[in-house]
């Protein structure tokens, strides 16, 4: 199958296309390039013919001969979507519609779409499912719920877009992102030795393994059409909905000696428990590989092996806000995020 994969050179990109290859897609990906600074380490074998292109300018020349499209190229995550609003409504909702409709036009038979149970916002009484009410709290979410609801209609006989509601990813990259909560903590225990939280850690929040997503987007792939025609999945385990300072113990549990503190603040109101049974019990072959444990416990690995200094934990590579505003305060890209040359 030739599969177009955009976002191949992000945090989940880049872990998807080395397994699409050896799984023996013919992959192609597309990436914007924002986050080309973002290196942590050496852990990639084989990389896909990469279209540097911003999504928005995608033509549906780009899909001549594609089978299947995972649009996995959006501006993330929250505080970006904060930061620039009106550009984020114009990338992730926009630009994703019509990215669909290309693809569709090209005659492209399956699109997968990276959706997030931030969709859920704040749900409170049993665990959400894909067909409980949506609660979106901010731009992000917003922009996700609004390419389901357009994606969908575009749905018939030869086309067949399937919605990933990812639920929070964690988990080591080559190209690593560290403002993603167990990622961030694990990196604030090993640079300092110290977790000082200022929320009560209460909230709920379920958590996936960049690899269970790649693993999920696989099976979606290789499953019979009729099992994924339309479908939302929200993407995780059951068994890893977790409060924050249960994440937080999972952390402090493996970087030893690491001192671990809460605060009375509720914090962030965003809080959710959600069902896992569909895609356990409906995408054939797929089930997690991991947990907060043993993800943190790959997190202290790369570490110790790459000696993370704090000056990398922070910087601008790691977090996609500041590389953005960087980018916009150096004049590289203009207002509206496109390259100025």
């Amino acid at each position: 199958m030739k599969v177009l994969v955009t976002g191949t050179e992000g945090y989940l990109g880049c872990l998807l296309a080395p397994e699409l290859l050896r799984d023996g897609h013919d992959v192609v990906g597309v990436d914007t390039g924002y986050y080309k600074f973002g290196w942590l380490y050496r852990g990639m074998d084989r990389v896909p013919y990469t279209i540097d292109k911003d999504l928005r300018n995608l033509t549906v020349e780009d899909f001549e001969g594609v089978d299947a499209v995972v649009h996995m190229a959006e501006l993330s995550n929250d505080p970006l979507g904060a930061l620039a609003p009106d550009v984020t409504y114009k990338v992730n909702h926009q630009g994703s519609v019509q990215l669909a409709k290309l693809a569709k036009q090209a005659g492209v038979e399956r699109f997968v779409y990276m959706s997030s149970c931030s969709v859920y916002g704040v749900a409170t009484g049993s665990d959400v499912t894909e067909t409980s009410p949506v609660n979106p709290q901010t731009p992000y979410a917003e922009c996700k719920v609004l390419v389901e609801r357009d994606v969908a209609p575009l749905a018939d006989d030869t086309f067949s877009p399937t919605f990933m509601r990812n639920a929070t990813a964690y988990g080591a990259s080559p190209r690593m992102r560290f403002d993603i909560v167990l990622n961030n903590l694990a990196g604030v225990a090993w640079t300092t030795g110290e977790i000082a939280m200022t929320s009560d850690g209460t909230p709920w929040r379920p958590l996936v393994h960049g690899l269970d997503i790649a693993k999920a987007i696989r099976c979606v792939l290789a499953a019979p059409r009729d099992a994924v025609h339309n479908q939302i999945f929200n993407v995780g385990d059951s068994a890893q909905n977790y409060q924050v300072k249960e994440i937080a113990d999972a952390v402090a549990t493996v970087f030893t000696g690491c001192r671990l503190s809460f605060g009375d603040n509720g914090g962030d109101n965003r809080s959710y428990r959600v069902s896992f049974e569909k895609i356990a019990t409906q995408l054939p072959g797929f089930a997690c590989d991991w947990d907060a444990h043993s993800g943190a416990k790959q997190l202290h690995e790369v570490f110790n092996r790459i000696q993370l200094d704090a000056e990398t934990f922070t910087g601008r590579g790691h977090t996609r806000l500041k590389q953005l505003q960087y980018l916009i305060g150096t004049g590289q890209v203009d207002a509206e995020l496109f390259w100025t040359a």
